[in-house]
């Protein structure tokens, strides 16, 4: 598919038809594409990054003020931060697919730039600005709370899940959690780790990621989905 193509069908994804698509091009362009093209500076998604990011800060914080209406200042600064988050903008990304339309560099896209989540989460800003300089602030606004600020619930399950199995584990008699190693995949720039989550003598759980933390954190996650079921 033409990237031209691919503007189109990011754009029915994202339920959003920009009106200068030049923006949303603009906020796909990772600064390897720009440097490897030849581009100025000012050509990559980073000051839209930049632009996303007040947006983000100010859209989040709005829901966070209406959301929880005697939760002090300190506490709503922590939960914005876990909710804006790298992995988490990286995570929401996922649902349409990001990484797939980012212009990356050559070497950038072989190393697995496409899922890395500093190159996915830095995109996903500069999308947010790119819609607000498109459609204004009430667009930007409705793309966040569609991606980001939606389900929460099950964001935060999945972001906890080490936490959750952990504390689902202490309320059984005798039975012990553990996560081991069971395979890696890939060259030594693009390798990803394959991990159980073994409850008592059961594999409860396997995921897979780019460190062991990841994949970890990805097989307690299918660990508590599996446990929710029996119950």
């Amino acid at each position: 598919m033409s990237h031209q193509g691919d503007l189109r069908q990011i754009q029915e994804r994202i339920g959003y038809r920009f009106k200068d698509e030049n923006l949303l091009k603009h906020a796909l362009t990772h600064s390897s594409y720009a440097n490897e093209h030849r581009m100025p500076k000012y050509k990559n998604n980073e000051r839209l990054e930049f632009l996303g990011d007040a947006v983000l800060e100010l859209v989040s914080s709005e829901f966070l003020f209406r959301e929880h209406g005697r939760m002090p200042e300190g506490e709503m600064t922590k939960l914005r931060a876990s909710m804006v988050c790298e992995p988490t903008l990286a995570f929401c990304a996922r649902e349409f697919e990001l990484g797939e339309y980012l212009l990356l560099g050559k070497g950038e896209a072989l190393t697995g730039g496409r899922e890395r989540e500093s190159v996915v989460s830095d995109a996903m800003e500069a999308v947010i600005g790119a819609i607000y300089l498109d459609g204004g602030f009430a667009s930007a606004k409705e793309f966040v709370d569609r991606f980001i600020l939606s389900d929460l619930e099950h964001k935060q399950l999945f972001f906890d899940s080490k936490t959750i199995l952990q504390e689902m584990i202490q309320s059984m008699e005798n039975v012990e959690l553990s996560y081991v190693l069971v395979g890696e995949e890939g060259p030594d720039h693009d390798k990803r780790f394959i991990v159980q989550a073994i409850i008592g003598k059961e594999v409860a759980g396997v995921g897979s990621g780019r460190t062991k933390k990841a994949a970890e954190q990805k097989a307690a996650y299918a660990a508590i989905c599996k446990l929710k079921e029996r119950e």
